[in-house]
């Protein structure tokens, strides 16, 4: 009698296991890559690492986040970046800075290679906001370069992009925050190429 009760016990477990649907995967979004980059003035700078920008939770995610008041993060359901925040960002930063041709060689920091100069930042701010217009994507981005050798500080820069989206829904959100990263990077090239970062 046991064994026909946990035998039925067994039956209704996978039969509970089916009657309620799988659920749907979230949507993966990446920020979209700038089309053009302009080749970066002046002669070839020495080879830079970017570092991954420094960054709190809940921004330190892959959350696609919103901030409808100045108090309060909600997120979009059902969506998350490909990878966290910050990684979005470096990422982004190392393609324009390798298209740009202003650096003999453009590493990231999982690259054990020696460089002579770093990129490194913190973010701030990543994450859509409420205007009295509709939605806006917000990146936040302080960044220094270091010499490697002499551990100097050499060039210190503050940028707040700020994208209105063309509409509430996440596609509109994602191709704003497309269009802030690319405004963040022509803005780190142009800082790139008057800093003196001769070693």
């Amino acid at each position: 009698m046991k064994r026909v009760l946990v035998t039925l016990s067994l039956a209704t477990l996978l039969t509970a296991c089916t009657v309620f649907p799988a659920s749907e995967p979230p949507r993966v979004m990446d920020l979209a890559r700038a089309p053009d980059i302009a080749e970066m003035p002046g002669k070839v700078r020495p080879s830079i690492r970017v570092d991954t920008p420094l960054a709190s939770d809940p921004i330190n995610s892959t959350l696609i986040l919103s901030k409808p008041t100045p108090l309060e993060f909600q997120s979009y359901p059902g969506a998350r970046w490909r990878d966290t925040a910050p990684v979005l960002v470096r990422d982004h930063l190392v393609d324009s800075l390798r298209r740009s041709q202003g650096f003999q060689h453009v590493v990231t920091d999982t690259s054990p290679a020696s460089v002579d100069l770093t990129l490194i930042s913190e973010l701030s701010d990543f994450q859509s906001e409420k205007t009295d217009t509709g939605m806006t994507a917000v990146i936040g981005l302080h960044s220094e370069v270091l010499d490697n050798q002499s551990r100097k500080v050499l060039c210190v820069h503050d940028e707040r992009v700020k994208v209105p989206a063309s509409g509430t829904e996440l596609e509109a959100v994602v191709a704003a925050f497309g269009e802030a990263a690319r405004r963040l990077s022509t803005e780190t090239l142009n800082w790139l190429g008057g800093c003196q970062t001769t070693p």
